[in-house]
């Protein structure tokens, strides 16, 4: 339905959608630049926000200054020194009306930069203040040359994201043009008022004016923190924009046909009966769930979370008895091979009772084998495991009927949709089922995953014991050795994982070769493993066969080990310089132990002093074991990013909002999401092309 409100703001009076380059003083050179920060249309300038704000409305006396803060001061040029004592540096000392003194400290510098600085000239400097040899100073503050009475800015100066060959003055100059046309309040407000209103929330066009140029006495900290009035308003409509690209794309793909999979009975029975263990309820509850999604025509989009160790993995593979009764495909995809591995081991031990092949398809598959995985998957074979190789050309599904990505958070928007794509045709989509170990709390999934339906795996199977953590400096390390050795003389199992800061396999093999070659030294007569990302699959699968069959007692490994590994008589794990992960990692890998009967304990190594971060990680460790509430603790501490991954083609890079602090706003987002997508289709839209644009189409798949 179009309304009467839709076909007003269709006019082309809006003035937003004409090109940059209509922009007085913008050429094909500035404009390509522009383009780099997607910037194509007037509007983009518009929505083109503040990083941070700096006050330049007011000189401060050189004594008012305070270390660790910016301010403007102005004086005038006392003494200028140049030297070459380590390295090439200029220092500038200015006197103001207070009588005090601040150098200005400069590393880089031109001759003509020396010569500007004459004594008697009159300087305006801004920037960090700090202290230095001879009391305050400046490293490289921006600075001018100014004469005779210059009045200061009238508003707070915003600081704008750029690009290389954009300086934030040319920058701002382009934006003021822009601002120049931004239309009346009525035209430039998509959102129709009898939804605004009831929110209390200001116009548009003033939250526009109110971040681009605040005003003087403007809550400086509130504009920092992200509270302003203003911001709130824009990440209003951010989070709304979001919120509806979601909800459209979901609308789009359900309008495919999908394959109708009924349970059947007998081989769901046969399935259940040859399990070593009985479901749980939440195990029970969830694939009722997914079971009533798979028996309708419309594509399944569903989310399946849950805990380390609550039992994913089975209710996938109830998923994929639907499919397989009704003689479709399915494709699992998983992020790395060590855990598709472990999917691997796990359908192949349930299925193969039933006859039912598993195809394994990864990276390291080639040659014949590679041929042969093909031919079976083109042949129509039931079910196929790997990594992202399932979504390589080449790669021909017959009728792919299900779709299942586990941690879907790891691969790029754009590789899902290939899997997606593999199975679409003669108008039908596959049901998608997604799975994920890392818990989205509740703010992260509405915002998240709003085109996705989400069951929750809440209850751990009884087998499973809680881990009990403990925190010690590395100095301790003659310690917990002893504590390995105990735990190893009474047949229990462990783990020592080494990580390092730095993002490089080869440093954290090196650093696991050490940790190897050191443990091995002090526990005499205690087999010890090594598992790293740069060891050849083979070598890597026989450790971990191994270390699983009770042939090695202690395990050393970098964070490889974060997910798919099962060993329920490991007991212990030793987590070193812990404090370099975050909370989410941390958890993964102590969900490794407490597989078991047995007690388990997770040792976190640190080496002090702790930062304040990394104390709230450890304690909130040691507090406790459930995931739902060390993702929320995470989310505070390091944002969605971290939970979300940080490949995703189309991830939440918001530009104003933040789900963790504005998450109050996140029920209103929902109502007025529905009733415009019901009532004001084409101003849904328009919100989206707003703040989105190109993007849109990324945002889910």
């Amino acid at each position: 339905m179009t309304t009467s409100a839709d076909k007003r703001q269709q006019q082309p009076e809006d003035s937003g959608l004409a090109s940059v380059a209509t922009l007085p003083g913008v050429g094909p050179a500035l404009a390509e630049t522009l383009r780099k920060l997607g910037i194509e249309r007037v509007q983009d300038l518009w929505f083109h926000l503040p990083l941070r704000y700096e006050d330049r409305t007011r000189i401060t006396p050189i004594r008012d200054l305070v270390a660790g803060e910016s301010a403007q001061v102005e004086g005038v040029v006392e003494a200028v020194e140049t030297g070459f004592r380590y390295r090439p540096q200029l220092r500038v000392a200015i006197g103001d009306a207070s009588r005090e003194t601040l150098v200005l400290r400069f590393f880089h510098f031109r001759r003509q930069q020396i010569e500007q600085f004459k004594t008697g000239t009159r300087l305006r400097c801004y920037g960090a203040v700090r202290h230095g040899q001879h009391g305050l100073e400046m490293v490289h503050p921006q600075y001018r040359v100014v004469h005779g009475e210059t009045p200061v800015e009238a508003t707070l100066t915003p600081i704008y994201p750029v690009t290389e060959g954009l300086g934030q003055q040319r920058l701002r100059g382009v934006i003021e043009k822009a601002l120049a046309r931004l239309p009346d309040a009525a035209v430039l407000e998509l959102i129709p008022q009898e939804l605004l209103g009831p929110l209390g929330l200001m116009p548009l066009r003033d939250a526009l004016l109110g971040v681009h140029r605040p005003a003087p006495d403007s809550d400086v900290t509130a504009l920092l923190a992200g509270g302003h009035p203003a911001q709130q308003r824009l990440a209003f409509e951010e989070l709304l924009a979001h919120h509806i690209s979601l909800k459209r794309l979901r609308a789009k793909f359900r309008k495919h046909r999908a394959p109708a999979l009924p349970v059947d009975p007998d081989l769901r029975k046969r399935f259940l009966d040859a399990l070593p263990f009985t479901l749980t309820r939440a195990q029970r509850r969830v694939s009722e769930e997914v079971a009533r999604d798979l028996a309708r025509r419309v594509p399944m989009l569903r989310l399946v979370q849950g805990d380390v160790g609550s039992g994913k993995t089975v209710v996938a593979a109830l998923a994929a008895l639907h499919a397989i009764a009704n003689g479709r495909q399915t494709a699992l995809m998983a992020p790395t091979e060590l855990l598709a591995e472990q999917h691997l081991r796990s359908f192949r031990a349930w299925f193969d009772p039933l006859d039912i092949e598993v195809v394994w398809l990864a990276g390291k598959v080639t040659g014949r084998a590679r041929a042969a995985a093909l031919a079976k998957l083109a042949a129509g074979a039931p079910i196929a495991i790997g990594t992202h190789a399932l979504m390589q050309a080449g790669v021909e599904f017959t009728r792919l009927g299900l779709a299942i990505v586990d941690e879907q958070h790891r691969f790029g928007v754009q590789q899902r949709m290939n899997l997606r794509d593999k199975g679409a045709g003669a108008g039908e989509a596959p049901h998608q089922l997604v799975l994920t170990a890392t818990p989205i709390p509740r703010t992260l999934a509405m915002s998240a995953y709003a085109d996705l339906d989400v069951s929750t795996l809440d209850e751990l199977p009884p087998e499973r014991t809680p881990v009990r953590t403990v925190a010690l400096a590395n100095t301790r390390r003659d310690e917990v050795t002893e504590r390995i050795r105990a735990a190893c003389a009474e047949g229990r199992q462990a783990y020592w994982v080494c990580t390092l800061i730095e993002d490089s396999e080869l440093l954290q093999a090196q650093a696991a070769e050490v940790a190897h070659a050191q443990l091995s030294a002090a526990l005499p007569g205690i087999s010890v493993g090594l598992v790293h990302g740069r060891m050849k699959p083979r070598e890597k699968q026989a450790a971990m066969d191994a270390f699983k069959e009770g042939r090695i007692a202690l395990l050393v490994a970098t964070t490889v080990i974060e997910v798919g590994v099962d060993v329920p008589n490991a007991s212990l794990m030793v987590i070193e310089n812990a404090e370099r992960l975050g909370l989410a990692q941390l958890h993964q890998l102590r969900g490794r132990v407490g597989r078991g009967s047995v007690a388990s304990t997770c040792v976190l190594l640190y080496q002090p002093p702790l930062s304040g971060l990394a104390k709230q990680r450890i304690e909130t460790l040691r507090e406790t074991n459930d995931g739902f509430a060390i993702a929320e603790k995470d989310l505070r501490l390091r944002g969605p990013g971290e939970l979300l991954g940080t490949r995703q083609t189309g991830e939440m890079g918001f530009r104003v909002a933040d789900i963790v602090r504005d998450a109050a706003l996140m029920p209103s987002v929902q109502r007025v999401g529905m009733a415009m997508l019901r009532a004001h289709p084409v101003l849904a839209h328009r919100l989206t092309e707003r703040w989105i644009g190109a993007a849109a189409r990324f945002a889910s798949a």
